[in-house]
């Protein structure tokens, strides 16, 4: 069975998380989604600074999203590109139904979140038969090779869009996308990106996802989605080139 990443520490209380948005320092990611979205679960993973003791409240707008495992597969490619479908190396492209994923990012502000240009927002993740570029963990033979790797920087309002592929699967994983933000201070956060399941199950009967059999794994066997809270999952369309998702994230800084 191949794991590509391991939970790490616990999850933290809702509590917890409002007083660790208080605390100096605090690598918390936030989201401007609708405020109710924390009720259910607004979680971080515990590798985070020490909590204060005093009460904090969340900015207007924004919600906490987790931080998660990077995995072994992350390559500093230095690939800036929207497209990122295409292997440099050979000029081919990933087969697969195209995904047009566009990523938000804000800045947690007093009156609320601002939108963070000059960010880098690197993203990867696997083609349709389960395989990563470039790496030789979990058992795959690819260096060299770059296809479904690149990063954007975000413009004046923090956006940035990419084109690729809906991941395929591969053993001890349900479905992701793995996504970098990184500003040129230093600072850097990571986490994934996941899919529902029945939207899965509809993209995999297609070619050329249905070569493969039945996935081995869906998100409520993961453990990393279970670390998410449910938080970090994708809100897709269908469109006529095949699905679009933009995902709003805000960091604090402090």
């Amino acid at each position: 069975m191949h794991n590509d990443d391991i939970p790490v520490g616990r999850i933290l209380s809702r509590r917890e998380v409002l007083t660790l948005i208080g605390t100096t320092g605090a690598a918390a990611l936030l989201s401007s989604c609708l405020p109710q979205d924390l009720g259910g679960g607004g979680e971080v993973s515990a590798d985070l600074p020490a909590l204060a003791t005093s009460n904090a409240t969340l900015p207007t707008g924004c919600v906490v999203r987790p931080e998660l495992t990077e995995g072994p597969v992350f390559v500093e490619e230095e690939l800036n590109r929207s497209d990122i479908r295409t292997d440099p190396s050979s000029g081919a492209v990933s087969e697969g139904v195209q995904l047009n994923l566009a990523f938000q990012v804000m800045q947690v502000a007093a009156a609320g979140c601002a939108p963070l240009a000059g960010a880098q927002v690197d993203v990867w993740h696997c083609d349709a038969d389960g395989i990563y570029s470039d790496t030789t963990e979990l058992g795959m033979h690819t260096v060299g090779q770059k296809f479904l790797r690149g990063y954007q920087i975000t413009d004046e309002n923090g956006l940035v869009n990419f084109t690729t592929i809906y991941p395929g699967w591969y053993e001890g994983r349900t479905v992701h996308i793995h996504f970098k933000i990184r500003t040129t201070d230093g600072y850097d956060f990571t986490s994934q990106l996941f899919f529902d399941d029945t939207l899965t199950d509809e993209v995999f009967a297609q070619a050329p996802y249905n070569s493969r059999g039945e996935r081995s794994l869906r998100n409520n066997n993961d453990g990393i989605f279970a670390q998410s809270g449910g938080q970090m999952m994708l809100a897709t369309n269908k469109v006529d080139t095949g699905y679009e998702a933009t995902f709003d994230v805000a960091l604090d800084l402090t």
